[in-house]
């Protein structure tokens, strides 16, 4: 803060207490000198305070993995319409592999002087990722808001999908039609929704009597072809059912059965997690548990802005339920030859 006060008083030629009142909103300062302060933050890449941003201070940032899982697509848009109801423009930045990564993208928000950004599936949810532009989002004081799990370290309020609940109900689903040979396929080890998912799997299998060895859990990148190679794994193992945290993890199990010479869902039960777009016209329709994105999406947005107007919020995660939905990917668990 001392280097930037001096850095700007220097460039338009006031003292560093004029710098200061300027900075917080204290009056005493004329219109002129006001507005070469603020033009000095801008020419020297500093970022304006929040309240300081104009206009230019509307626009939000939402940062998502990626557009091909129809998850991020739904909850964008649904966290645009909030936002524009709100008053802010969104401003929407894809990762992509060999693409600009999540902490370019937040250079590039910054220069924006956005009012706060909302992150969904990004690398707070790894332990293993680099977390450096977190810790300086959080450093400059800019309003964030996190969807879904992160690593503890992170103190940015969030809300999720509750992994426990949504694991309990697929399982819950799949043991009542016999299924006891049943196969998580999970996200990556570090993973953190992957690792509850994983905890509440083997919670589940211990009060409901049945096995969960090693071999019957799978760690895959996210995506259909990386699910089809991890599926393939589950069927040879011999399973009667498998659990994925993810639709496009399901299709790629769903890829893996029949690529075996078995069908889904007369050999092999598949469970989604999701329940995105046209999971109700796929082959066989994909039984998932769904996540409330409108609910999770509008609170985020109310979070955020609440955060921008200087409000003080809980940084607890805020957890939604999920819900089954039973179509035509499982069915009665049968045996093997």
């Amino acid at each position: 803060m001392g280097r930037r006060l001096a850095d700007v008083a220097e460039k338009v030629g006031v003292s560093e207490a004029t710098v200061s009142r300027v900075l917080n909103g204290k009056p005493g300062v004329s219109a002129a000198t006001r507005e070469a302060v603020l033009t000095a933050l801008d020419v020297l890449g500093y970022e304006r305070p929040v309240k300081l941003r104009g206009d230019r201070g509307r626009l939000v940032g939402l940062v998502l993995p990626e557009l091909v899982n129809p998850i991020f697509p739904a909850f964008a848009e649904v966290m645009g319409g909030a936002l524009a109801q709100q008053g802010f423009t969104p401003v929407l930045c894809t990762r992509s592999a060999g693409g600009i990564t999540e902490a370019e993208y937040i250079d590039l928000l910054l220069t924006q002087q956005v009012s706060g950004v909302i992150f969904a599936g990004g690398l707070y949810a790894e332990r293993d990722a680099d977390h450096e532009h977190y810790e300086r989002l959080e450093s400059l004081g800019l309003p964030v808001v996190l969807i879904n799990a992160s690593i503890d370290e992170l103190g940015f309020p969030h809300v999720s999908c509750d992994d426990l609940i949504a694991t309990h109900q697929g399982l819950e689903h799949l043991v009542s039609m016999g299924h006891e040979r049943i196969g998580l396929l999970l996200g990556p080890g570090d993973h953190v929704p992957s690792e509850r998912k994983l905890d509440a799997a083997r919670s589940f299998a211990a009060r409901a009597g049945i096995e969960l060895p090693d071999e019957l859990v799978v760690h895959s990148r996210y995506g259909i072809e990386a699910g089809q190679a991890a599926g393939a794994k589950l069927v040879d193992r011999g399973v009667t059912a498998i659990l994925a945290a993810s639709d496009p993890l399901a299709l790629g199990a769903i890829r893996a059965v029949r690529r075996a010479g078995l069908d889904v869902p007369r050999d092999v039960s598949v469970v989604g997690y999701d329940d995105s777009a046209l999971m109700n016209s796929t082959d066989p329709a994909l039984t998932t548990v769904r996540q409330p994105i409108d609910q999770m999406g509008r609170a985020a947005v109310d979070l955020l802005a609440s955060l921008i107007d200087g409000a003080t919020v809980s940084r607890d995660e805020l957890l939604f339920e999920p819900e089954l939905v039973v179509r035509r990917s499982t069915a009665a668990a049968r045996p093997r030859s």
